[in-house]
Formats: structure tokens, sequence, C-alpha cells
């Protein structure tokens, strides 16, 4: 049994798809403090961040603390959580018909060892179309995702080509954890 420092309900389905026991419950960190240049650096203070109050609120003795983030970057740009739909509109054009990476970090400590990962999944997507965009928009579906990015959902339809683990891109490296525990 560990605990999943986050309240994203991607990062549950997979633990459980993996066949990972977990409870989950998190305290939040304030990711719009973080300044970084690229998504990597962005991505471990982040994920550093969540780790650092979670294991103060919760520690690792009781259950091991895995804490997770995940960043999306297309054309040399760290594209954030979108705040409103006009800005997930900008955001996903900007991904539209490019490669996007996806990039997640993790932290997993308990009381025989700590591990960070930090693994990076490329999209090839087709050009959105412009009305499955506005449907998807209204969906609200984008709300809280970084990049404002479903690959398990909206952006699916549109992937040409994938470099790397799905589980990455949607927030945690199951395939690594597994490894290690």
């Amino acid at each position: 049994m560990i605990r999943l420092a986050s309240g994203s309900v991607t990062r549950a389905q997979l633990l459980r798809a993996a066949g990972i026991e977990f409870i989950q419950e998190a305290i939040d960190f304030d990711e719009d403090s973080i300044i970084a240049t690229s998504p990597k650096n962005f991505v471990y203070q982040a994920t550093l961040g969540k780790y650092e109050v979670n294991l103060k609120e919760f520690g690792y003795e009781d259950y091991p603390l895995l804490v997770a983030d995940t960043v999306v970057t297309a054309k040399g740009q760290i594209l954030r959580k979108a705040k409103c739909a006009d800005d997930a509109r900008n955001i996903l054009m900007t991904q539209s018909g490019n490669i996007t990476s996806i990039v997640t970090c993790m932290i997993y400590h308990s009381k025989e060892k700590k591990i960070i990962d930090i693994s990076q999944t490329d999209y090839i997507f087709d050009e959105f179309n412009f009305d499955d965009l506005d449907a998807y928009l209204a969906s609200g579906e984008w709300r809280g995702k970084a990049g404002a990015c479903m690959v398990e959902g909206f952006c699916k339809a549109y992937i040409k080509e994938v470099r790397g683990f799905e589980s990455t891109a949607m927030g945690l490296n199951t395939e690594v954890l597994k490894a290690f525990i």
C-alpha cells in the first residue's frame, strides 16, 4: 500500500490499472511560484515542492509516499494549466499539427528507498478540427490539465505517432514505478 499524494483521478486510475494498492490524499502546492527555463527543471521543481509539503504532512513511515507532476511543452514553450477557455484554446493550438512533449516527474519514498524519475513522452499530433476543439473546450475537461491536454481523451483522435510510455503522458510512469516497488 502506498500514499498517492495527488488529487489526480487519472493518476489513481493508472495505479489501479497497474495493480498497485494505494490511498489517495494530498496537500496542495502552489506551482505558480516556480520560475524555470526548461520543462524538466519546471516539473522537477513542482514535484519537489509537492514532495516537501506532503512529506511534512504525512511522512513515509506509515505508507510509502508518491508524488508526481507533469508539464507539457510544444514549440519551445512550457504550456501550463489553462486559466480560462481562451487560454486553453491558445495552448491547444500551439500543439495542433506539432510535436508535443509531456514530461512527468515522480518521487517515491519508502523506508527502504527513494526514487526520483523524470520521463518524457512525445506525441506528434495532426491538426485539430475546430468543431472538435470547441466541443472539448465547452466540456471543461481541459481544466486542471497541464497544457489543457488529454491524450486519453480529446487529443487521442489526433495522435499520429507516440514516442515513449503513455502512462508518462497521463501523469505517472507506472512502468518505472512497478520496477522499483
